[in-house]
């Protein structure tokens, strides 16, 4: 398909720079079917059944975000998957001023040696000495904010809480799965008063998730791999809440995908430990899923695309020009969108 399709005018003051306080007070575009309603996060429980089950991704945001120099240019690096045990791939800024082998000092001594440079001007980066490398983060390393807040502003203390969510627990993400950001403990009481369980999964979100697509065909567009997992014990629950008639809601497109992965033509969700780069566009059969709360994103994204194929483009374009023109709030730190298609 045309990514042109997936085009639409965003307002750049309908970009939220801060998150609704407090978090379940953002509001909820909910799209059930054919009907169309303006809420708020904390009316979740009255939109969903009992029976049913919200997937939340439980990884936690590492300070990916480094700025160092190689002799006298300036190095920018935002990791964004982990290779090995003191390896990490990184997306670079200045590239052109950095070759194989060159060792890039990020202050407060941490250092990293540059290699095997990739097609997409990435390198891997070899960290220096003998600390956990998350220890050489916490000191050296910055909250990696999404390219257009941090764009339009500088990431501060705040984020450090603001962009984490209150499931974070497993470290190796370089970007929120925004969509869980909105909840709280209150939130969370109040969906198991209503019958509404709730799973953990980990999917270590990468910075790709805020590439660009480049290509003007989705055919021609390539999707950087992520590590996840599901273990036995929460596939087998998953399944267990389908078989007895409730609906598996994923929290985010980052929960989706991976569940979407472990899921065979059969529609059974099985345990997973591995890289996905699933590319989920309009004419896909979604196996695992049969919901989905999410953010707003970008035009001509990934993520556009994959709430098109779930609820339909002209259905998606319809409810994106509501949502501005109703004052909603786009991306990271804007608001939600609750999406149960018919089927």
């Amino acid at each position: 398909m045309k990514v042109d399709l997936f085009d639409f005018e965003l307002p750049p003051e309908r970009i939220a720079l801060r998150p609704a306080v407090p978090r379940d007070a953002a509001r909820l575009l909910v799209l059930a079917g054919d009907t169309t309603r303006d809420l708020i996060v904390r009316d979740l429980p009255g939109q969903l059944r009992a029976g049913d089950c919200l997937v939340f991704n439980d990884t936690r945001v590492i300070p990916a975000q480094l700025e160092g120099r190689r002799g006298d240019a300036s190095i920018g690096a935002t990791l964004h998957k982990r290779e090995g045990p003191r390896r990490w791939r990184a997306f670079i800024r200045n590239a052109k001023r950095l070759r194989d082998g060159d060792r890039i000092d990020f202050g407060n001594h941490v250092a990293a040696i540059a290699s095997d440079r990739a097609d997409d001007g990435s390198f891997a980066l070899d960290f220096a000495g003998d600390e956990p490398v998350e220890l050489l983060l916490e000191r050296a390393g910055r909250m990696p904010l999404p390219p257009y807040i941090a764009a339009r502003r500088p990431t501060d203390a705040q984020d450090a809480a603001d962009y984490q969510t209150m499931f974070a627990a497993e470290p190796g993400a370089v970007a929120a799965p925004t969509a869980a950001l909105h909840f709280t403990p209150d939130l969370i009481g109040a969906l198991d008063a209503a019958g509404i369980a709730h799973e953990t999964l980990t999917l270590h979100v990468g910075a790709g998730t805020f590439l660009p697509v480049k290509a003007d065909d989705t055919a021609d567009h390539r999707m950087h791999a992520e590590w996840g997992r599901i273990d036995t014990a929460t596939a087998d629950r998953l399944n267990a809440v389908r078989a007895a008639g409730g609906r598996v809601i994923a929290v985010g497109t980052t929960s989706l995908r991976l569940i979407e992965s472990a899921t065979g033509p059969d529609r059974v969700i099985r345990p997973f430990d591995g890289d996905t780069s699933i590319f989920i566009t309009p004419g896909y059969v979604f196996g695992g899923i049969d919901g989905l709360l999410t953010n707003f994103h970008l035009p001509r994204s990934t993520l556009f695309m994959l709430v098109s194929a779930l609820m339909g483009r002209e259905r998606m374009q319809a409810a994106y020009a509501h949502a501005i023109a109703h004052g909603y709030r786009f991306y990271s730190y804007g608001d939600a969108s609750l999406l149960l298609p018919s089927s």
